[in-house]
């Protein structure tokens, strides 16, 4: 399987990438900064070099051209602010389905994130609330495409060693916390598994 991977230095990414080389399969890993390539190049994924903010759908697709998947697993971070939760969350999963379309990758896996019923929830920051808006959003847009797609909901996201007790299923869930190698382990079952095509799945411990 030859994967393209947004979001290709992203901490999910690289463990993604580290999984999907070691059985074989081709990766590669969008980034914006050619600085980074040797970190991808490390886990044994090829480094694409292409901002997500900038890049045409056609040349977006040029990139995917042979890919059997794409998976978003980019981000513009908590300290981004509101306007680039909306031209990297949703809009560059947005501009990634597009490409994917024309390029005739089918499959699309969506990391998005558990926590979505908490929009408008005055408790939430601002920019929270914008986060989560734009994943909402990205998802949204995914549903009615020709596409193979499937939507990760993750809870809180941690650094630890992944334990396999991690539950996956439809939402609602009780939200909590789960690892990065758990959700990259994830991702892996996912691309293979054919009855989660057009599923929304939420992963926490």
């Amino acid at each position: 399987m030859d994967v393209v991977i947004a979001g290709g230095h992203g901490k999910i990414a690289l463990r993604l990438s580290k999984l999907l080389s070691g059985r074989g399969d081709g990766v590669a890993g969008l980034i914006r900064n050619p600085a980074q390539a040797g970190d991808l190049h490390a886990v044994g994924a090829r480094p694409v070099v292409c901002d997500l903010e900038s890049v045409s759908v056609e040349e977006l697709a040029g990139h995917l051209a042979g890919a059997d998947a794409v998976v978003f697993a980019a981000g513009a971070g908590p300290d981004s602010g509101a306007a680039r939760k909306e031209t990297v969350d949703r809009a560059g999963a947005v501009l990634l389905a597009d490409a994917a379309e024309r390029a005739g990758a089918r499959r699309y896996l969506l990391v998005s994130s558990m926590g979505l019923d908490k929009i408008g929830d005055p408790e939430v920051t601002p920019e929270f609330d914008a986060y989560l808006k734009a994943k909402w959003a990205a998802e949204e847009a995914l549903k009615d495409r020709p596409l193979d797609w499937t939507i990760l909901r993750p809870a809180a996201l941690t650094d630890e060693p992944t334990d396999r007790h991690a539950h996956l299923a439809p939402p609602p869930n009780r939200f909590g916390q789960v690892s990065r190698d758990e959700v990259a382990h994830t991702l892996v079952r996912l691309l293979d598994d054919a009855a989660t095509i057009h599923q929304t799945l939420e992963l926490t411990t």
